[in-house]
Parts: structure tokens; C-alpha cells; sequence
């Protein structure tokens, strides 16, 4: 008994990785569709996302029905909850990779993005990808030390979105203010996309030792920004 409980329990981990790479794969066709201003592209990166819902609802399910018929305790039980919490973050970035798409499917047959920020936003999609690749391996591993590293990633989308904004407000942007305001809302999905696979790996950190840190976004007062 013991035995296939254990079992249901690395099954919970294995779906959250699949959650990654289902998220992974909606962050960088969402990226593409975006800069290509490929409607088809984007359709089928919002119409995707019930897969990740879909997946999202079933670990939940699981999760109660463990929670209901083992009556969990110590280790097993924070492994429970503290999955609960991190499929919703995972959800979260599906939900953040449709808002891309739906930017590009809004914006069709142009581009939403301007030819001065491509780079930046090539390049933000680049992180995107690489940060929930490495969310999942840390999923799969409880590798600690790898989840660390995330915040290197985080940083560098944190700077990549300060330079969005510095490129927006200085005095060479022609574009206006509605390109203005996709630009800011596709920097703001990117940056959050990571700030949640960030407090993924925090949680998987805490699973581990047990100590808590900082959710990503999390303000000094408490709580997390607007996703």
C-alpha cells in the first residue's frame, strides 16, 4: 500500500513536469506568433492552453483525493500543498503565454512590436524559454542548487524589462501611445512568466529544507505584485 502511494505521489511530480513543458512550448510558439505576426501560430497557442488547465485540474484531484483517503503528515503532506501551490503558478504561465498570443492575434496582420524592440523581445522569449526548461528539471530533480540558479535567469528578464521601459520614455520613440501601452503589457507577461517559475523553485526549495524565501515578485510589505 505504502508502495503505490509513494507512487501516486512521484505521479503528481511527473504531471507538473509535463505542466512545464506544455508551458514551455506555449511561451515560445506565443513568441513567434508575436514577432512574425502569425495568426495561425497564435490561435493554436490560446486554444493549447486548456491543456494546461486540463492537466492543472487533474493533479488537484489527485491531490485531494490523497489528501482525503492518506491523511498525510510531516514531509508527505508539505509535498502535497506545496504542489497544489506550484501547478498554480505553472497555470499562471500558460495564462501569460495565451496573453502574448492574443497580443499577436489582436495586432494582426501587423506586428505588435516595433523593429527597434525585436531583439529585446527575441531575447526575452530566449529566457522565457531556458527558465521553464530549468523549472522543470528542478520539478524532477528537487535539485536545490539548480533552483538557486533560477534567479540568474529572473535578473536578466528583469533587466531585458527595465530596458523596455527605458527605450519606451526616451526621446527616439515615434510609435505612440497604443504601441506604447502593447509593448509595456508584452514586457510585463515576460517578466512575470519568470517571477512565477521563480517561486516555483522557491517552493521546491522549501520542500527540500523546509525554510521558506521570498516568492518572487513578493513587495516589503507582503504579498505578490499583480500577475
Amino acid at each position: 500500500m505504502r508502495e503505490q502511494y509513494r507512487g501516486e505521489l512521484a505521479g503528481l511530480s511527473e504531471h507538473m513536469v509535463e505542466m512545464t513543458r506544455l508551458v514551455g512550448s506555449a511561451i515560445a510558439r506565443a513568441t513567434r506568433a508575436l514577432l512574425d505576426a502569425d495568426l495561425a501560430l497564435a490561435e493554436s497557442v490560446i486554444a493549447a492552453d486548456e491543456s494546461v488547465d486540463a492537466l492543472q485540474a487533474e493533479i488537484e484531484e489527485k491531490s485531494l483525493e490523497l489528501l482525503a483517503r492518506q491523511q498525510p503528515v510531516a514531509t508527505e503532506l508539505r509535498a502535497i500543498v506545496t504542489g497544489l501551490r506550484m501547478t498554480a503558478d505553472l497555470e499562471r504561465m500558460g495564462d501569460l503565454a495565451r496573453h502574448v498570443a492574443k497580443l499577436a492575434r489582436l495586432k494582426y496582420p501587423d506586428s505588435a512590436i516595433p523593429a527597434e524592440l525585436r531583439s529585446t523581445m527575441i531575447e526575452m522569449g530566449q529566457i522565457a524559454e531556458r527558465i521553464v526548461a530549468k523549472t522543470g528539471s528542478v520539478i524532477a530533480t528537487r535539485d536545490v542548487t539548480a533552483a538557486m540558479e533560477l534567479e540568474v535567469d529572473d535578473d536578466a528578464m528583469d533587466g531585458l524589462h527595465r530596458e523596455v521601459f527605458r527605450l519606451l520614455l526616451g526621446p527616439h520613440w515615434t510609435h505612440g501611445v497604443e504601441a506604447a501601452v502593447d509593448v509595456t503589457l508584452c514586457g510585463r507577461y515576460y517578466e512575470r512568466f519568470a517571477d512565477h517559475a521563480v517561486s516555483v523553485a522557491r517552493r521546491v526549495t522549501f520542500l527540500v529544507t523546509g525554510e521558506r524565501a521570498p516568492l518572487a515578485g513578493a513587495s516589503p510589505l507582503g504579498g505578490t505584485g499583480p500577475a
